[in-house]
């Protein structure tokens, strides 16, 4: 009989249920897709390097799925918690009727535990031919080949999403059980009677807490953005608690004067529905001051994400062609000293090989060079002497206060004019000369080019022995040796040919050359055979010392890292969205349901049907609108934090296409809720319309 009853409530009030079913589908078919992204990428050909980052990201999302199930498990119990509260009359009915609380208890198990199975299916369906979808992306993301593509099916995916909702289920119906124990029977027949109570704020009180927020979010924007090479760590977690509060603060002091600011231009307050419409959504505000800011935050927290993590990702992989014009780069220490930076002495093997190249240690570990073309070998110097503190001359104090954290210590690297354009041609960069008294500085990390800048603009001389250089440039140029993903060259010195460099400096060597093939598939059997486990143990065997990148596994790891980064964002993105978005629904819905004899009233008042609709499109308009335009203005300077952030690594690029794509993205997802809630609410009130 009681499974009966619950098949019956659940078609009558399948519109209730509408946004909360929708939600759990989304969830179910979001962790699944997440979760079974180690099915999709088994299936492409990776290598070992591109095969441990993916191994890194599913360990990252299993963390972060963990993260995203308490949020999915508080969004379940508040919707369940809408749910009784629609239902408490229908409650109070079955107990007058003779039914005891445990039975009521019993109907909600099987309501909640039919509606979970149903969207646990549902959900892992839709889930199951995303992930196919997800494919795409991944195979776009790790550039990849797709002719291998296969439907899959992740069973690790799909049991850990049921352990999951399982347990997010569990405690709904355990918190359901204690909800309905604690209920009264004159107050689950008076439900329909009782509404939220809203406090009266004083007006004036209301406009000093309102400027204070603003003023209080000014500071914390200043702080973060216009002083951030200054600001501690612990600095910075007080401006995000500021922040917070400074939100809450705007929402509790925003509903106490926005009602008297309208009333004060009567034109807009007496046309047509506007006094209901302000006063409704003035209540609202005032009844959910602690909502309207966790969804404000999390908006926020959407907007930052996607819009960093896909601008990171598409400057990753769109300057790579740029940072790695060769497929092979080498160096090594020629230490001539036979000790350490810090006066340890090396071996006698150590000593021997650091009088070789690059390209003398390969042979020796019998590697065979005909696997190269195009090589080019330069050597740099670095004196002791000559320092960065040095470089910056007059500047050094200023700078050092500015950017506390810097090595100034550092010996800077120096090269020859015409060994550098060896480079230079072979990079196909812009090549240099300098006359004998002149020196260049070669720079691409735009952190350390503005220290430099300045320094150069004041005309700042080194001296190497005992003559004397002059800048030949007021900026640095760009100009690179080593390979990366990223621009890191901190300053590189061009001086003459005829500059007084010895053996005796501290040298490193460099060994620049293509693969001596033409396809990929070529490239890679090369880059095999240096990563092999025989030449390895042979260039170890001469206690070698030589650091080597090549262009695939920059290429690999750029890819790896953006696509970590991205998929991460998303996720948390998604999850974040969906779960503001069904809060202000399942509130809305609410709202609509309690307040249905008031729209019954306006239209006994004559009110047509086509401005109520409209006076209800306003109010849930306002609702949803007013949380996303302060985390956009949030956005404004967390997007510049997050800029200045990511510009310490040199990897930011222009924001423009990243937030349009989540500005699409929200649209999609946020505005779908707001439609959806919408129609539902219009639903509701139509109920007394007889």
């Amino acid at each position: 009989m009681l499974f009966k009853l619950s098949i019956h409530n659940m078609k009558k009030s399948f519109k209730d249920y509408t946004i909360y079913f929708l939600t759990l589908v989304l969830g179910v078919a979001i962790f699944y897709i997440f979760n079974s992204l180690d099915s999709q990428t088994a299936m492409l050909e990776v290598s070992q390097t591109a095969h441990e980052l993916i191994d890194l990201m599913m360990g990252m999302l299993s963390g972060v799925s963990v993260f995203v199930s308490i949020i999915l498990g508080f969004l379940i119990v508040y919707a369940n918690n809408f749910l009784i509260k629609r239902r408490k009359k229908e409650f109070g009915i079955y107990m007058t009727l003779g039914m005891g609380k445990r039975s009521i208890s019993k109907i909600l198990v099987c309501e909640t535990l039919l509606i979970g199975i149903l969207s646990l299916g549902v959900g892992l369906i839709l889930g199951i031919f995303g992930s196919q979808f997800m494919s795409v992306l991944v195979t776009k993301l790790f550039q990849s080949d797709m002719s291998e593509f296969i439907f899959t099916f992740s069973s690790g995916a799909c049991i850990k999403t049921m352990i999951y909702f399982g347990i997010m289920y569990l405690l709904v119906m355990i918190f359901n059980t204690f909800t309905i124990s604690r209920y009264k029977l004159i107050d689950l027949l008076n439900a329909s009677k009782h509404t939220e109570k809203v406090k009266l704020k004083s007006t004036w009180l209301s406009v000093i807490l309102f400027i204070v927020s603003i003023l209080l979010l000014s500071f914390a924007y200043y702080k973060v953005t216009q002083e951030f090479t200054k600001i501690t760590q612990n600095e910075l977690m007080a401006m995000i608690a500021l922040g917070a509060f400074s939100t809450f603060l705007f929402f509790w002091s925003l509903s106490g004067f926005i009602l008297k600011l309208v009333q004060s231009c009567k034109k807009v307050y007496l046309k047509e529905l506007n006094m209901f419409v302000l006063r409704q959504t003035n209540a609202k505000i005032n009844t959910t001051v602690c909502s309207m800011t966790i969804i404000c935050l999390m908006l926020f927290l959407t907007i930052v994400i996607l819009s960093a993590a896909l601008s990171t990702n598409y400057t990753l992989q769109n300057g790579m062609a740029e940072l790695t014009p060769v497929d092979f780069n080498a160096y090594k220490t020629l230490d001539l000293s036979g000790e350490d930076y810090y006066g340890n002495a090396y071996s006698e093997k150590r000593i021997e090989d650091s009088k070789i190249s690059v390209a003398e240690s390969f042979e020796k570990a019998k590697l065979d060079m005909s696997i190269f073309k195009d090589v080019v070998e330069v050597t740099t110097y670095a004196i002791n002497d000559i320092t960065m503190q040095t470089t910056l001359g007059e500047v050094f104090e200023e700078i050092k206060q500015e950017f506390p954290t810097v090595d100034y210590d550092i010996a800077e690297e120096i090269i020859t004019v015409s060994e550098y354009n060896k480079v230079a041609r072979l990079y196909h960069l812009q090549e240099f000369s300098v006359e004998e008294n002149e020196y260049i500085v070669l720079c691409d990390y735009q952190n350390m080019k503005q220290i430099r800048d300045k320094a150069l603009e004041l005309n700042t001389t080194i001296r190497l022995k005992d003559k004397t250089y002059y800048p030949k440039y007021q900026e640095c140029q760009d100009g690179f040796i080593t390979m990366s993903s990223n621009h890191i060259n901190m300053g590189i010195i061009i001086v003459p040919d005829n500059a007084p460099l010895t053996e005796n400096d501290r040298v490193k060597n460099y060994f620049l050359a293509n693969y001596n093939a033409t396809t990929d598939k070529e490239k890679h059997e090369v880059e095999n055979m240096i990563l092999s486990d025989s030449f390895e143990q042979n260039l170890t065997a001469l206690d070698s010392d030589i650091d080597a990148v090549s262009k695939i596994t920059i290429y690999e790891a750029a890819i790896g890292i953006g696509a970590m980064v991205t998929f991460i964002a998303i996720y948390l993105g998604i999850i974040f969205l969906i779960s503001s978005a069904a809060i202000l629904a399942l509130k809305e819905l609410s709202e609509s349901s309690d307040n249905k004899e008031r729209y019954d009233i306006l239209r006994k008042i004559g009110t047509d049907e086509k401005m109520i609709h409209k006076a209800l499109f306003l109010q849930i308009g306002i609702f949803f609108i007013l949380p996303l335009l302060l985390a956009m203005v949030h956005s404004i300077f967390g997007l510049q934090f997050a800029t200045k952030i990511l510009s310490t690594f040199d990897n930011i690029g222009d924001l423009t296409l990243p937030i349009i794509l989540t500005a699409i993205f929200i649209i999609l997802i946020y505005g779908g809720y707001f439609l959806a809630t919408y129609f539902g609410s219009k639903n509701i009130i139509k109920e007394c319309n007889y």
